[in-house]
């Protein structure tokens, strides 16, 4: 098992793509024991609420 090689500045790097993220996905890439690259999706989510008998285009929305 080879151990993994990072500094104070990747650690950082890390914290900050993770920070503030309410829904996603931070994934880190890693290649011969070394982190080369850090990539972060963010999702945005809404609740759709529609009434009982709802018109062409007549779709109300409010973020969570």
């Amino acid at each position: 098992m080879t151990k993994l090689e990072f500094d104070e500045t990747i650690i950082r790097w890390i914290l900050e793509e993770v920070n503030g993220l309410e829904y996603g996905v931070v994934q880190i890439n890693v290649h011969d024991g070394r982190i080369v690259q850090i990539e972060r999706t963010e999702r945005k989510r809404f609740d759709v609420r529609q009434s009982s008998r709802p018109r062409a285009g007549k779709i109300s929305y409010r973020p969570r």
